[in-house]
């Protein structure tokens, strides 16, 4: 993104009066704009408009985004912009605002036209030329047969003359559907499955509603991105990077409550060997290694299990061989930096003793985190919790409560 759109997001997202300075904008960059920005900033700006403001600038936008726009509005204001648009435009975002915006139904375009095997060419011919002159633009071409949807006949079969004679059959394509009702997600899936342009999305009875294409998907993708690695971080998915510091303090402070309890669970720990840490103070230098070691190593562990419950690869119940390769490849990677560690210790510190107790203590640390780096979400899984929002903290409490014990606890015995 180029440096002048970044200055005018950040001018409507910290502006008091955000629809004065969306105003500003040259209408053909309005649309671009409004849709580049963050759904909170999006929000706000919606109801900070009034209703000829927000007509005229609705007007433009295609009647899926037309939806898209009206959603952040008030229903007495929906209501109101709707009645002054054309009724074209009108019948259809009435029609799509009806559906959640995180199912099939909300990505959906009505771009499409339904025509029956029977027909001639010339008919469907004359269907698509009265879709164009009405809408302006070229519709996906259903086949059915009867009640029942046969797939896509694709449009350039229509300019090719050689092609219009014979059986319509034999030039139509495999369709993929979707229920109306299906979350955005899973429509996603679909697609990786069938990576074709478009997907069907059907009503309760299997009639056409409308229409998916591939590119509708990219903001979903990416938003789902964005979701992932703030449930990794514990922010929340409303969050922007342009809203301000008692936004930011709103969404957080929670999530870091919880993690101040666990620091204390760990404090505890390392309190318990006081005595410990005051006689051999260069334990104190080191704990952090085996910690960050630990915590690290759960991560990545977690970050593997959840994406294998994603793809339906794992689950509690076939997860014994994942937690055993987890467990093993914990212990490897934890000789191979524990003697490292070792060495540096027992070099720089003149003591083999505390080099050895450090190298064990990572071999050890690096089991726990890769045994509770899979096991947790996969138990969180089975609870019907979301392991990628809540996995991490408790992996993390495990690593450092039992790394420090571990540790601390070796050095008390041996050192």
């Amino acid at each position: 993104m180029d440096e002048s759109a970044v200055d005018v997001q950040q001018a409507i997202a910290t502006s008091s009066a955000p629809a004065e300075e969306f105003e500003r904008l040259p209408r053909a960059r309005q649309r671009d704009v409004f849709f580049r920005l963050p759904e909170t900033v999006r929000e706000s700006l919606v109801r900070d408009m009034d209703r000829e403001r927000l007509r005229g600038f609705v007007r433009r936008l295609d009647p899926d985004e037309v939806a898209d726009v009206l959603a952040y509005a008030d229903e007495e204001t929906r209501e109101a912009v709707l009645r002054r648009l054309d009724e074209d435009r009108r019948e259809k975002a009435a029609f799509l605002l009806e559906f959640s915006p995180e199912s099939a139904a909300g990505l959906m375009h009505l771009d499409y036209v339904t025509v029956d095997v029977g027909r001639s060419w010339e008919e469907i011919a004359a269907r698509v030329q009265r879709h164009e002159d009405r809408t302006g633009r070229l519709p996906t071409i259903f086949v059915t047969e009867g009640d029942d949807l046969l797939g896509e006949l694709p449009g350039q079969v229509l300019a090719m003359t050689d092609l219009g004679e014979g059986d319509l059959r034999e030039h139509v394509t495999e369709t993929p559907v979707v229920s109306y009702d299906s979350p955005d997600t899973d429509v996603i899936d679909v697609f990786r499955e069938h990576p074709e342009s478009s997907v069907a999305v059907l009503d309760d009875d299997d009639t056409i509603l409308g229409v998916i294409y591939a590119e509708d998907l990219l903001r979903v993708v990416e938003e789902e991105a964005g979701e992932t690695l703030y449930e990794f971080t514990g922010v929340r998915e409303e969050e922007s990077v342009l809203d301000g510091p008692l936004t930011k303090v709103r969404y957080r402070y929670k999530w870091l409550i919880i993690n101040l309890g666990t620091a204390f669970l760990a404090a505890g720990m390392v309190g318990f060997f006081e005595d410990t840490i005051a006689a051999f103070t260069l334990l104190a230098v080191y704990m952090p290694v085996v910690a960050g070691m630990g915590g690290n190593a759960g991560t990545q562990s977690m970050a593997v299990t959840v994406r294998g419950l994603a793809f339906g690869q794992v689950s509690l119940r076939t997860g014994g061989r994942a937690v055993v390769n987890e467990v093993i490849a914990g212990g490897v990677n934890g000789a191979i930096t524990g003697v490292l560690v070792a060495i540096i210790a027992s070099v720089f510190n003149q003591s083999p003793l505390l080099g050895l107790v450090l190298g064990v203590s990572m071999v050890l640390n690096l089991v726990i985190a890769g045994f509770f780096g899979t096991v947790i979400p996969l138990v969180l899984d089975k609870v019907g919790k979301d392991p990628a929002t809540s996995a991490t903290i408790f992996i993390t409490t495990a690593t450092d409560v039992l790394g420090f014990f571990i540790f601390l606890g070796l050095a008390q015995s041996v050192l």
